[in-house]
């Protein structure tokens, strides 16, 4: 471990995360994904933006003969989750590929993977606020590669019979949907994320599939907060412990 870093424990999942004191470090969005996404045994999984490897990591964890691949552009994150996954004994699962969004399409052929994943950067150039921690900016902020990059790197990369998950903020519902009509990507479940029961949706949990018809289905809400500030039960079920 270096200087300006810590190790933490995702205990339930047996993995030890290094991650930069004062950068971008990740929050329980990730977790709710893998949860909301669970892929079978032996698929195809790739993760587009992996940060510190979070995603791939606690999938590796929870599903037997499944393979990753963790996409990061900026090289400080890109070589932390290198780290992440040989600190974890997981050089023979996870891959981590250092290349933009938009470079994919000469890595992979068409329909690599069973599951796409992403929690693409949600604010658009130039709008929010400054964070003083490194790193946090890019993961928030559309920088090279855009909503519709993400997603139409992840029509590329899906098998028709497939599924893409992301986690997104709310307020770009509108602009998620009108994109995965223009690819021709159909919504199949649809999530939304409160902080208390009594709260706005913070983020919103989507399924996608390209080549298929289908009906959406909009599930309960996921609240994560009880009245008394603890995890609710289904929270807890998911996060465990943790504290992100």
């Amino acid at each position: 471990m270096r200087g300006e870093e810590t190790v933490d424990e995702l205990r339930r999942h047996d993995l030890r995360i290094v991650q930069e004191r004062h950068g971008y470090r990740f929050s329980l969005d990730p977790l709710l994904l893998c949860a909301f996404a669970a892929p079978g045994a032996g698929a195809r999984v790739i993760d587009l933006g992996t940060g510190s490897g979070i995603i791939p990591l606690v999938l590796a964890r929870r599903t037997e003969g499944t393979t990753f691949v963790g996409v990061e552009l900026q090289d400080g994150m890109a070589e932390l989750a290198e780290r992440n996954v040989r600190l974890n004994g997981l050089v023979d699962r996870v891959a981590i590929l250092r290349e933009d969004v938009l470079g994919l399409r000469k890595r992979f052929p068409v329909s690599s993977f069973d599951l796409v994943l992403s929690n693409p950067p949600y604010r658009r150039r130039g709008t929010g606020k400054i964070s003083p921690r490194r790193g946090r900016d890019d993961a928030r902020h559309e920088s090279t590669a855009t909503l519709v990059d993400f997603m139409a790197a992840a029509k590329y990369l899906v098998k028709p019979t497939g599924r893409i998950c992301f986690i997104y903020h709310p307020s770009r519902l509108p602009d998620l949907f009108a994109e995965a009509r223009s690819l021709k990507l159909a919504p199949l479940r649809l999530r939304m994320v409160h902080g208390t029961g009594d709260a706005d949706a913070r983020m919103v949990l989507v399924e996608l599939a390209k080549g298929r018809r289908a009906d959406l289905k909009v599930l309960p809400p996921l609240v994560v907060q009880g009245d008394d500030s603890a995890y609710t039960a289904e929270a807890a079920a998911i996060l465990g412990d943790e504290q992100c």
